[in-house]
């Protein structure tokens, strides 16, 4: 409880204890996936799988914070999985080395899933199994100087969107950490049992001033 001291001092003991028993999912270690690992894995959940079949390049560091140079070559998730652990010795980090269809074929047991990809087709993919086992999701996505989140649980991703091939542009590293964070936060409040809002599609950009604004809009319940 020491280590964990100023969030106990937030919520108790109990709720601590109970982060203990949760086990998450989170889908992609890159960008939002580092994120995520730094944001989520001292927080004290008990066991984290992240998956990822991708390897870090050159060009993904300037923004995935988990990786540094020398990095290159090696598997994103296996990298992320070792961090968590060296950063907290509470939580048990699972590294799996395939894409989300191979880790879904697995069977195995969470509470919440996180999407942290950068594709709609695999965000279509994560929206049919949680459908399939009854089981929320956390979506995210970057680009540029705007992101979404969304959390979902009643409405469809695929109902909301669009799923086409599409090529990322440009991103700028901060609003990765920014949605990212967004998203550890509605997933801790909701694996702590506090109160999240569902199937809200939050919309953050900066404009051509600079200014930051935040929309919402309230998605339909899947059909």
């Amino acid at each position: 409880m020491q280590y964990f001291h100023r969030q106990v001092q937030l919520w108790g003991e109990e709720t601590q204890e109970l982060l203990q028993t949760k086990k998450i999912a989170i889908v992609g270690s890159g960008g939002l996936g580092s994120s995520l690992a730094f944001a989520l894995g001292a927080s004290g959940i008990g066991e984290i799988h992240m998956i990822d079949f991708d390897e870090v390049s050159l060009h993904n560091i300037h923004r995935q914070i988990a990786f540094k140079v020398g990095d290159e070559g090696k598997n994103k998730a296996i990298l992320n999985a070792k961090l968590i652990e060296q950063r907290c010795p509470y939580t048990k980090a699972i590294a799996h080395e395939c894409d989300f269809k191979t880790w879904s074929e697995k069977d195995i047991e969470v509470d919440l899933i996180i999407d942290a990809t950068d594709n709609l087709p695999t965000r279509g993919d994560i929206n049919s199994y949680a459908k399939s086992i009854n089981m929320p999701w956390l979506y995210g996505s970057v680009e540029a100087f705007h992101g979404q989140v969304c959390f979902i649980e009643e409405s469809s991703f695929s109902d909301a969107f669009k799923i086409v091939q599409k090529t990322p542009a440009g991103i700028a590293a901060p609003i990765v950490m920014h949605i990212a964070s967004l998203q550890a936060n509605l997933a801790l409040r909701y694996l702590a049992g506090l109160s999240v809002k569902k199937d809200m599609l939050y919309y953050l950009f900066f404009n051509e001033e600079g200014e930051m604004n935040t929309q919402k809009f309230n998605l339909p319940k899947a059909e």
